[in-house]
């Protein structure tokens, strides 16, 4: 695609068209700027509501895959690929899951989250071979983020996992975008222009945010990753995350933060564990059966009954 064939592009994409609200943004005092942006941002959760049924099919999907010991992949270019990575990475600690359960992969890789490499995306085989370096499966659901929605690398990608038979999910902030007749689930919140034409790292990036924030968040619960709204799968693995496990287990079984302490240390800071132990009474080794029995759901390895 040559320039003048890519400008023409562009100009048709929401994302980029020029915000009628903010064309005198740079006349404008610091507080009347900080307002303009945060009026443009009050309507981005709004625009998310309205594509919760998409959201709900692709954690349908999601869960699917989790059950099945399959992974969640994010590909995605600049904001979008951080952002993808970024909600990757905090999979681990918040839920205590393995590394590589959701996986974030970034046009550029590593070095693209520290500093932008934005060349990195206009090549639609690294997407494709980002996928075959991890050996996507067709268990796997594969999740393209590109606010633009027609991303190379995030194309390329997309195409391969839909060869490969995973299930694929597009999220951008254009509606009928390129990569949302691609994937099977088409996530597209529509938030228009930006405060500043095109820069999509604002209300486009807060949209991706808030719906790569419901795709684990929702997915992790659907497999017992929480009990009631606490979570209880947590990896204690700073002295913050610790106190905030004995202050779970205190919340959860009402003993004193000293019987929480002892039913941690005693579990190996195994928090569920920890809870199911000072409810019960059970043996360490009683209790882990009995939460492998109950799927590592919590209420039903109590005995609690829904409802």
């Amino acid at each position: 695609m040559n320039e003048q064939e890519l400008m023409s592009e562009l100009e048709r994409l929401v994302s980029e068209d020029r915000n009628p609200k903010t064309m005198d943004i740079d006349l404008l005092p610091t507080i009347e700027i900080l307002r303009k942006i945060n009026d443009e941002d009050s309507g981005v959760p709004a625009a998310v509501e309205k594509v919760i049924p998409e959201i709900a099919a692709a954690v349908d999907r999601i869960v699917s895959a989790f059950q099945k010991g399959a992974r969640l992949v994010y590909i995605g270019a600049g904001t979008s690929g951080r952002l993808g990575v970024l909600d990757a990475s905090e999979c681990p600690p918040t839920f205590g899951v393995p590394e590589d359960m959701v996986l974030g992969l970034i046009a550029g890789g590593p070095k693209a989250l520290m500093r932008a490499a934005e060349g990195a995306e206009d090549d639609p085989q690294q997407g494709m071979k980002a996928l075959q370096d991890i050996k996507l499966t067709a268990d796997d659901v594969v999740v393209g983020i590109a606010v633009s929605g027609r991303t190379p690398y995030v194309i390329g990608g997309l195409t391969y996992a839909k060869q490969v038979g995973a299930t694929t999910v597009a999220l951008s902030c254009n509606p009928r975008s390129t990569i949302a007749g691609i994937a099977d689930i088409a996530i597209s919140p529509f938030v228009g222009p930006e405060v500043l034409a095109g820069s999509t790292r604002l209300k486009s990036g807060t949209a991706q945010k808030l719906v790569l924030n419901m795709l684990t968040t929702a997915s992790m619960i659907r497999i017992g990753k929480s009990y009631q709204n606490l979570m209880v799968d947590l990896n204690p693995s700073n002295k913050k995350l610790v106190a905030r496990a004995v202050g779970i287990v205190m919340q959860t079984t009402g003993c004193t933060a000293q019987q929480a302490r002892q039913a941690l240390d005693q579990t190996g800071k195994d928090v569920k564990l920890a809870i199911l132990v000072t409810i019960t009474g059970m043996s360490v080794k009683e209790a882990r059966q009995a939460l492998d029995n109950a799927g590592g759901f919590l209420r039903k390895a109590i005995g609690e009954k829904p409802g």
